[in-house]
C-alpha cells in the first residue's frame, strides 16, 4: 500500500503497555532491556495465534489489530494468562507487568500506520486497566459478553483525554483473580501504577484499635462504627459489586428493556393492517438501534395482540421489564398515532401521547416516540445512535407504502409471500431509487428465497448481493445492507472472513438485530467451526427473539455441531412444543435422534416431517437413513423422487448426495456435493466440514480438496481459545 493510499474499514485495536518500565530503566538500564526483549518476544509468540496484526512498537508498548473484538479479548487474556504463570515464579524485580485496553472502531489504513477514534480510543483506555489488568470499551464489551466465558465489571463513566463523550469502560475479571467479598481497586492515574486501599468487611481501620478497647462503652463504639461501616460500604453507589451480586443481575430482567406489541389497526380499511404493522416494526427498528437497551424481535411479539390484559406474563415471557402497545389509524393521507409506554412489573404508565400528522411527517412522528422512550427508560444514546433514530429514509410517501407492503409479506417467510414482497420493494425503488432501506430488503428477500425452496441459489443470490451493494453504497450505516451482505459472502462466496467483518459492523450498528446474530452463527460461524460462539451468538438471538421458531431450533442445530446432543434434543422439543406444525424443528430433531442412536425415534420424526412438508431436505435424510439400515428398496424410491424433483423445479443436489451416501455409493455422493459446490448452495454445502451426516466422507481425497475450497483448513476451527 502506498502511502498516498487509505483504506477505511472496522477493526479491533488492542494497545498494550509495559507497566514500570520507565522507572525500572532510570534504575537498571540494562536489566530493562532484558525484560523488555522477553516482554517483546512473549507477546509476538500469541499474536499470530489469535489472528493479530503487530502494526507497530511505540516503546515499551504494542498496537496491534483484529478481525474481531472476541479474538483481541481472547488473546489479551492469553497474555495476560502467560505473564501471570511467567511472574509466578520470578522474583520481584524481575516480574512483568502489562496493562492492556481494547476498543473496536473504525480505523484509517495509510502508510503502513493505522490511524483514527479506534486507536486513540484504545490507547487511552489501556491506562486504566491496572497492572495485569484488562479494560475494555463498551463496543467490545457488547459484542463479546455472550461469546466469552469470564465476568465484567464496569467502571465509573471516564471522560478520556481528547475524546468528547464520557465513556463506558469495563474490566475483564480474569479467572485466575481472587478479589474478596468487597474488592474495589482504583484506576490509576498515570503512566505509574497507583492503587487505592483494600478494604474487606470486618477489617476497617477501627477494628485493630477497637480490640485494645476494654468496657462497655469501647464495645458498644466499636458495634455502632461497624455497622455504619458496613452500611456505608453497602449503599455507596461506586462499590463493586460482589460476584453474588454480579450473577444475580445477570438474570434479572434489565429495567432498559421493552417489546413493541401489535398496534392496532382502527383504520376503517381492514387492508390497512400493513399500515399499522409497518408504524409497529419502524418504531422497533429505531429502538433497537440503541445498545443501551435491550429490545425484544417483532418475530416474538407478534405473537399477541394488541391491549392485552396480562402484561405482567406478557413481560416474563419476553424477558422484558416495559411494554410500548399503540394504536394506528389512517385516512387518505392523514395519520394517527396513539401510544403509550407501560413498566409491566408495576403496572405503572410512564408515558402516553397522540400524533396527528400528514404521512409525509411520519418519519419525525416514529422518532420523536423512539427518542422519548430512550429518554424515560434513561438509556444513553451515542451521536451515532441519535442520527440513526432521527434518519428519514425516503421523502417518497408512495415508496414508504410499497416498502411497508413488501415487508408485510417478507415477515411471513413463504416462497410465494417473498416473491410478493420483492414485487412490492422493487416498487418502492421505482418510486425513489434513492432509498436505500428498500433496497436492503430487497436484498433480504432475494438471500432467503432458495432457503424456502423459492428458487435456486445461482439466480437468487447475484441479485440479493447487487440490491446490498447497492443499498450500502447509498448509505453504509444501514445494518440491514451490512447483514445481508455478510451472508452472501459467506453462502454465495465463502468469502468467511469477509463475512465476519460485515457482521460485526452490522451488530455495532444494530446490536439488538436477532436475525443478524442468527445469519452470522448459521451462516458464518458454524461453517468455519468456531461452535462456541455459534452458540453464544444463538443464544444472544433467542434472548432477543424467544419466541421466534426458526431461532430456537437453530441453537438445537448449533448443539448439534458442538456435540452436545442432550440439550440439542431438549432445546428442539421445547420448539416443537412452541409449535409443532414447524417441519424445521422436526427434521433437526430427528437428526440429534439419529446421531444419540434412537433409530426408530428419528425415522418417525422424519416421516412426520416429509408429510408436512415437500422441502427435499428432510426427504434425503430419510433416504439416507432407510439406506444405512436395511430398507434400500425405500431409499431408492426416495431418490426417483429427488431425481423427478429436479426435474421440475430447483432441488438441492445434497438431498440426492445423501441418499447415495446412504447406499454405500462415495463416489456418487460426492459428485453430487460438488453439483451443490457449482450452485452455490451454502446453506447445505457451507457446513461441509461439521456436517455430521457427511463424517463418513472424512478422509477421502476428493472430499478433502471439496472441503478445501469451500473452507480453508487454516481458517477452520480457528477460535483463538485460550490453551
Amino acid at each position: 500500500m502506498s502511502a498516498q493510499t487509505e483504506q477505511r474499514k472496522l477493526a479491533a485495536i488492542m494497545f498494550t503497555d509495559m507497566v514500570g518500565y520507565s522507572a525500572l530503566s532510570q534504575r537498571d538500564d540494562q536489566l530493562a532491556l532484558e525484560l523488555l526483549e522477553e516482554h517483546r518476544q512473549l507477546l509476538r509468540a500469541i499474536f499470530p495465534r489469535f489472528n493479530g496484526t503487530e502494526i507497530k512498537t511505540i516503546g515499551d508498548a504494542f498496537l496491534i489489530e483484529f478481525h474481531s473484538a472476541l479474538e483481541a479479548a481472547q488473546c489479551a487474556i492469553e497474555i495476560q494468562r502467560t505473564l501471570a504463570k511467567r511472574n509466578a515464579d520470578a522474583p520481584a524485580e524481575r516480574q512483568i507487568q502489562v496493562r492492556i485496553g481494547l476498543h473496536i472502531g473504525d480505523v484509517v489504513h495509510r502508510g503502513g500506520d493505522v490511524y483514527g477514534d479506534g486507536v486513540n480510543i484504545a490507547s487511552r483506555i489501556e491506562a486504566l486497566a491496572g497492572a495485569g489488568g484488562i479494560c475494555v470499551s463498551m463496543d467490545v464489551e457488547r459484542q463479546i459478553r455472550n461469546a466469552l466465558e469470564a465476568r465484567f465489571e464496569k467502571l465509573a463513566p471516564t471522560e478520556l483525554k481528547n475524546i468528547s463523550v464520557a465513556m463506558d469502560l469495563f474490566r475483564i475479571v480474569l479467572p485466575w483473580e481472587q478479589p474478596s467479598i468487597s474488592r474495589r481497586e482504583e484506576a490509576p492515574t498515570s503512566k505509574s501504577e497507583i492503587r487505592g486501599p483494600k478494604s474487606e468487611i470486618g477489617k476497617s481501620p477501627m477494628t485493630s484499635a477497637s480490640t485494645k478497647r476494654i468496657g462497655i462503652a469501647g464495645l458498644t463504639l466499636l458495634a455502632v462504627g461497624l455497622v455504619w461501616w458496613i452500611g456505608h460500604q453497602l449503599l455507596r453507589p461506586n462499590s463493586a459489586p460482589t460476584p453474588r451480586q454480579s450473577e444475580a443481575a445477570t438474570t434479572a430482567t434489565p429495567q432498559k428493556s421493552i417489546a413493541v406489541l401489535p398496534f392496532e389497526n382502527l383504520s376503517e380499511e381492514k387492508g390497512n393492517a400493513y399500515f399499522a404493522e409497518g408504524i409497529q416494526d419502524e418504531i422497533l427498528t429505531r429502538l433497537a438501534k440503541v445498545a443501551d437497551l435491550k429490545v425484544i424481535s417483532r418475530t416474538s411479539t407478534q405473537h399477541f395482540k394488541s391491549a392485552p390484559d396480562n402484561l405482567p406474563q406478557i413481560a416474563k415471557q419476553l424477558g422484558v421489564t416495559n411494554i410500548l402497545e399503540g394504536s394506528v389509524q389512517k385516512s387518505n393521507d392523514q395519520v394517527r398515532v396513539n401510544v403509550q409506554l407501560i413498566n409491566a412489573m408495576t403496572d405503572a404508565h410512564l408515558w402516553a401521547d397522540t400524533y396527528d400528522r400528514r404521512l409525509t411527517d411520519l418519519f419525525a412522528v416514529e422518532s420523536e416516540i423512539a427518542k422519548t422512550i430512550a429518554d424515560t427508560l434513561q438509556a444513553k444514546l451515542s451521536g451515532s445512535e441519535k442520527t440513526a433514530m432521527s434518519k428519514k429514509p425516503t421523502a417518497n410517501p408512495e415508496a414508504y407504502e410499497l416498502y411497508l407492503k413488501g415487508k408485510f409479506f417478507w415477515n411471513k417467510r413463504t416462497a410465494a409471500d417473498l416473491r410478493k414482497s420483492i414485487e412490492y420493494f422493487n416498487q418502492a425503488i421505482e418510486k425513489d431509487p434513492g432509498y436505500a432501506l428498500a433496497h436492503a430488503a430487497l436484498a433480504q428477500a432475494w438471500k432467503l428465497l432458495p432457503a424456502f425452496n423459492g428458487g435456486a441459489p445461482n439466480d437468487c443470490f447475484p441479485q440479493a448481493e447487487a440490491a446490498a451493494r447497492k443499498a450500502l453504497s447509498l448509505d453504509d450505516t444501514l445494518s440491514d445492507g451490512h447483514a445481508a451482505l455478510a451472508s452472501l459472502k459467506g453462502l454465495n462466496g465463502f468469502d468467511y472472513p469477509g463475512a465476519i467483518i460485515e457482521y460485526e459492523r452490522a451488530l455495532q450498528l444494530n446490536p439488538n438485530d436477532a436475525t443478524a446474530h442468527q445469519w452470522f452463527a448459521n451462516d458464518t460461524l458454524a461453517n468455519i467451526g468456531q461452535t462456541d460462539r455459534e452458540v453464544a451468538e444463538l443464544k444472544r438471538a433467542v434472548e432477543l427473539d424467544p419466541l421466534s421458531l426458526i431461532i430456537n431450533s437453530n441453537l438445537g442445530v448449533a448443539y448439534i455441531h458442538a456435540g452436545r446432543l442432550d440439550d440439542a434434543i431438549a432445546q428442539l422439543r421445547k420448539t416443537v412444543e412452541l409449535d409443532s406444525t414447524f417441519y424445521y424443528a422436526h427434521y433437526n430433531l430427528a437428526q440429534a435422534l439419529e446421531l444419540k442412536g434412537a433409530i426408530p425415534e428419528a425415522i418417525a420424526e422424519y416421516q412426520k416431517t416429509v408429510s408436512m412438508s415437500d422441502d427435499p431436505v428432510p426427504l434425503g435424510m430419510l433416504g439416507r437413513l432407510y439406506a444405512m439400515h436395511g430398507r434400500k428398496e425405500e431409499a431408492q424410491k426416495i431418490l426417483q423422487q429427488l431425481r423427478q424433483k429436479r426435474e421440475q423445479r430447483y432441488t438441492q443436489a445434497y438431498c440426492l448426495a445423501l441418499v447415495y451416501l446412504g447406499l454405500g455409493d462415495r463416489n456418487e455422493a460426492i459428485n453430487w456435493l460438488e453439483e451443490g459446490y457449482r450452485e452455490h448452495d451454502g446453506f447445505n454445502i457451507g457446513p461441509i466440514r461439521i456436517d455430521p451426516l457427511l463424517a463418513p466422507l472424512h478422509g477421502d481425497p476428493r472430499f478433502e480438496a471439496l472441503a478445501e475450497k469451500i473452507v480453508p483448513a487454516r481458517e477452520f476451527g480457528k477460535t483463538g481459545t485460550p490453551k
